[in-house]
C-alpha cells in the first residue's frame, strides 16, 4: 500500500485491526521503494544510465557485446531492473531505449511491483502512457497485497491514471488479498473528494461490479454511506448499486 493509508480515520484503522489487517496501516511507507541515494551512487552500467536517463550510454552498452542482453534485466539489491529504475526517475527516453534493446518491460521487483504500478502510484501519466504503448501490461497482479495497478491508482484517486489503465484492459473487478476491489479502495482509502469521485465515476462507467462486498459483507454503497460520502452515494445509487 502507499502513504494515503495514513489518512484513514481511527474507526477504519480499528476495523482493519479487528480484521487482522493492522499491518496494512504500518506498511505503506515501505511497500514501494525507489532507489535511495546510496544505491544510486553505487549504480554502474545500465542501472546508472537508466537513472540518469542517458540514452546514448544505454545504446552503447546494449550494442557493445551480446552478453549485455542479459544485463538489460539485471537486478539491484531490491530486485529493480533498469526499467524499474528509469520509471522511478521518470526517464522516458531511457525506458524507450531499454525496450528497444530487448529489456523485459513486465518484470516485477522484489516487492512485486512492475513499471506500470510504479508509474500509477506516482501519478505519472506520461511515463505510464509510454509504458503501455511499448507493450507493458495493465493486467498483472502486483504488490504484497496481490493487487493491481488499477487498485493502487483507485486507492490514491489518480483518476487520469485510472482511465488509462481501464482503456488498457486492466481487470475491473480484481479482488486483492484484503478482499478489496478498485471500487472499494476508491471509497474506503480515499477522502471522498473530487479526484476519488472522478475515479469512482470512471470505474462505474467502465462497468465495474458494484455489488462485490468486502470481507465483512459491506457493499461499496454501504461503505460510502458509512463514511458520509454523499456524492459517491448518489453516483452508486444512480448506477443501481445496492
Amino acid at each position: 500500500m502507499t502513504p494515503g493509508l495514513f489518512r484513514l480515520p481511527l474507526q477504519l484503522l480499528v476495523l482493519a485491526a479487528a480484521c487482522g489487517l493492522a499491518a496494512v496501516a504500518a506498511a505503506p511507507a515501505s511497500a514501494q521503494v525507489a532507489p535511495g541515494a546510496t544505491e544510486v551512487a553505487a549504480y554502474q552500467g545500465l542501472h546508472a544510465a537508466a537513472h540518469k536517463g542517458d540514452v546514448a550510454q544505454i545504446e552503447k552498452l546494449a550494442a557493445a557485446k551480446s552478453e549485455v542482453k542479459a544485463e538489460l534485466d539485471a537486478r539491484d539489491g531490491n530486485g529493480r531492473t533498469p526499467i524499474h529504475v528509469a520509471t522511478f526517475a521518470k526517464r522516458q527516453g531511457a525506458i524507450r531505449a531499454l525496450v528497444k534493446a530487448g529489456a523485459n518491460i513486465n518484470l516485477l521487483d522484489k516487492d512485486s511491483y512492475d513499471g506500470v504500478t510504479i508509474a500509477a502510484v506516482a501519478d505519472d501519466e506520461e511515463t505510464l502512457r509510454l509504458l503501455l504503448s511499448l507493450g507493458a501490461s495493465a493486467k498483472q497482479v502486483t504488490s504484497r497485497y496481490d493487487g493491481t495497478a488499477l487498485i493502487a491508482a483507485a486507492h490514491l484517486g489518480h483518476d487520469g491514471v485510472v482511465r488509462q489503465l481501464i482503456a488498457a484492459g486492466a481487470p475491473l473487478d480484481h479482488v486483492n488479498n484484503l478482499h478489496w476491489t478498485a471500487v472499494i479502495e476508491a471509497i474506503v482509502l480515499g477522502n471522498g473528494g473530487a479526484r476519488h469521485q472522478s475515479t469512482l465515476k470512471a470505474l462505474i462507467e467502465a462497468g465495474a461490479n458494484l455489488q462485490l462486498a468486502d470481507r465483512q459483507g459491506n457493499t461499496p454503497l454501504q461503505l460510502a454511506k458509512s463514511r458520509g460520502y454523499g456524492e459517491m452515494v448518489r453516483m452508486l445509487e444512480k448506477a443501481g448499486a445496492r
